[in-house]
């Protein structure tokens, strides 16, 4: 059952303001909304847990990532319910979502117990060295203290409560605050439930772990200001994400901000692949394009191709494919009303023709194509700003200069794609190096929805993708995020943490 309240070290805590989520259907249900006074005794908590917790073995670790993962599957069909209703998703999609969420829970744990994550490092010392000795060296990475992570819209277990960013964090040893996203508060009470359970079970502080409710910016505010945040996670939009980056960056202690904030995710399509299989790559793309009515940081939102009869007929499949997609419901109103606005942003610009549309209701949206010139784009950059939904733009290039001034000109992407065949060599290898400038996962004849929880992937990539270029929200590496590296010098046995002793 949900509680309706914050979860604040270990205490379901109401307040005197409330807002309510927004269901597909059914009455609505009703949250306390935070205030800056939660924030506040939810960053102390976390401060408190972090003098256990953070010095807590990897071992321990891995046992409480484990343990949320079976409360979370021990809710399931709960959890599943209770999606459906606040954001119209299918059961089948927030299934496998959950799976991917317990997934990555249990990759993390096995991750760490490893303890190749540390990269550990001694440098014995050299007492005759000339002219001067040097003393002994190690080095590991420990982790930063309470981090703060903010709870995406478009997926409400695998990017939010306890999702990449909070398993990633606990991994490393930082406790955290959720602040939950309002689209889907009861998602994240039943979630957030799993942890304190998982959390009494393996007894661990109370801080280790506190949720916030709310709708207001206030809230977001006091969360990433608040002196004893020392880092925060976040995934949304472009805007929100850019202001709560500044305020981080304006505080009287910078703290680094991982912000994932979207992208149009380019398909290059070269000629030969085009001549070959373009009818494929079409239906490929519009399937991509619609998957989870296009609500994806990695939707494939424009493709480039050369001009001619094999375009035309490519633009014609992709046209028969989404016009069979019938209107899918937004994950809110808000959403599909930005998502309408974009779209008319975008049919509104020099030199775009419609090539599919539809009317949209209240909270759903139907496929909507349109195409413009290599000239065109090139000349207006509002053509590559993304819209969050099942939008497309196809660039029609003249030749293999104008493709790969269209690349040059993409600013900072999560994925580039090509659709290729052998014969496109020459042109893939001109185009690889400023596709692995724009992106952070550059990938060959696929597309890039369906983001694969693993060791070497990369979910990130130059700004405005994400805020750090250098990190990944999702894989392994995520967790080096939230650690920073210490060296010892000359320290005794004993007083060194416990994973370097003996190295």
């Amino acid at each position: 059952m949900l509680t309706g309240k914050h979860l604040i070290a270990g205490e379901w805590v109401g307040g005197a303001e409330t807002f309510t989520n927004e269901p597909v259907s059914g009455a609505p249900d009703i949250f306390a909304a935070g205030t800056p006074e939660h924030v506040a005794r939810a960053a102390q908590a976390a401060e408190e847990a972090f003098w256990s917790f953070g010095y807590s073995s990897r071992a321990e670790r891995a046992a409480f990532l484990r343990r949320i993962a079976d409360e979370i599957e021990a809710r399931g069909a709960e959890i599943t319910a209770q999606g459906e209703k606040e954001t119209g998703l299918p059961a089948a999609r927030l299934e496998g979502e959950r799976g991917r969420t317990t997934g990555q829970l249990r990759l993390f744990a096995d991750h760490i117990e490893k303890g190749d994550y540390l990269d550990r490092r001694h440098d014995p010392a050299l007492p005759d060295r000339k002219p001067l000795p040097r003393p002994d060296l190690r080095l590991m990475q420990r982790p930063v203290g309470p981090v703060a992570v903010f709870g995406a819209s478009n997926f409400p277990l695998a990017f939010s409560t306890a999702g990449g960013d909070t398993a990633s964090a606990l991994a490393a040893g930082c406790p955290v605050v959720v602040k939950g996203h309002p689209a889907h508060p009861g998602v994240s009470d039943l979630v957030a439930q799993a942890i304190d359970a998982a959390r009494r079970a393996c007894g661990l502080h109370p801080g280790v772990f506190s949720q916030i409710h709310g709708q207001s910016h206030e809230v977001g505010q006091a969360l990433v200001q608040h002196p004893l945040i020392k880092a925060v996670g976040f995934t949304g939009s472009l805007a929100g994400g850019r202001a709560l980056f500044d305020l981080c960056a304006a505080r009287p202690e910078p703290i680094p901000f991982y912000g994932e904030l979207g992208s149009v995710n380019p398909v290059f399509i070269l000629d030969h692949a085009l001549a070959r299989r373009g009818g494929e790559i079409a239906e490929g793309w519009a399937a991509s394009l619609t998957l989870g009515a296009g609500q994806f940081c990695t939707n494939p939102g424009i493709v480039i191709l050369r001009e001619g009869p094999e375009a035309e007929a490519f633009m014609e499949a992709a046209r028969a494919a989404l016009a069979a997609v019938g209107v899918q419901t937004m994950l809110t109103s808000a959403i599909a009303a930005a998502f309408a606005r974009g779209r008319e942003r975008l049919a509104a610009g020099t030199g775009v023709r419609e090539l599919l549309t539809s009317v949209c209701d209240r909270r759903g949206a139907a496929p909507s194509v349109y195409v413009t010139t290599g000239a065109e784009w090139l000349a207006n950059a509002e053509l590559g700003e993304e819209v969050f939904g099942p939008l497309g733009l196809i660039v029609l290039v003249r030749d293999a200069e104008e493709r790969l001034a269209v690349a040059r000109a993409f600013q900072g992407q999560l994925t580039c794609t090509l659709q290729m065949e052998p014969e496109d060599t020459a042109e893939a290898q001109a185009l690889m190096p400023i596709l692995e400038r724009k992106a952070g996962r550059v990938l060959a004849n696929g597309f890039p929805t369906g983001v694969e929880v693993a060791d070497a992937m990369v979910h990130g990539g130059p700004y405005p993708a994400s805020t750090n270029f250098g990190h990944t929200s999702v894989g392994t590496l995520a967790i080096r995020r939230w650690l920073r590296p210490v060296c010892y010098q000359n320290m005794p046995e004993d007083l060194l943490p416990e994973d370097l002793r003996g190295i």
